[in-house]
């Protein structure tokens, strides 16, 4: 049997670092990229983080992009990105809503345009379970990963 396209091939063009929605990063992601980076924990959440309610989250630049992306590089802190950066693009909307989906798939070339929408979630589903993006998670986690409601 024919195995079906990947509905995701990540093109690492960074479409999906930029925007007001923000990265939730858990206190032990954000550990994970201050060790990387070298630094304290209070000095990394001082510059990169900023507090909304009982979520932290990674600080974007000027422009809107995310303060780690860089043009023609990626990601600077691509081994220890938060869950939520490497789940993208198999959110929890885009894998409830076939509209969420839709939108996701005109806003990143990553998504093959001819991806059927349940066969986006099938596959969405197997990547994060295989990645253990898609469990049960920390309160202090973002919406976006929360997908034991999920067929």
């Amino acid at each position: 049997m024919k195995q079906p396209r990947p509905a995701f091939d990540c093109k690492i063009c960074g479409q999906c670092c930029q925007g007001s929605g923000g990265i939730v990063a858990t206190l032990a992601e954000q550990q994970k990229i201050a060790d990387y980076l070298e630094m304290d924990l209070l000095e990394f959440q001082k510059i990169h983080v900023q507090r909304k309610g009982d979520k932290f989250f990674i600080r974007n630049n000027d422009h809107g992009w995310c303060i780690f992306f860089e043009s023609g590089k990626g990601c600077a802190v691509h081994p220890v990105k938060p869950r939520t950066c490497r789940a993208w693009p198999f959110f929890r909307g885009n894998l409830m809503d076939e509209s969420s989906f839709e939108m996701a798939k005109d806003f990143c070339p990553g998504i093959d345009p001819d991806a059927d929408f349940q066969e986006f979630v099938r596959q969405g589903m197997m990547y994060l379970q295989e990645q253990g993006l898609g469990r049960e998670l920390e309160d202090d986690a973002g919406n976006a990963l929360r997908t034991s409601d999920i067929d």
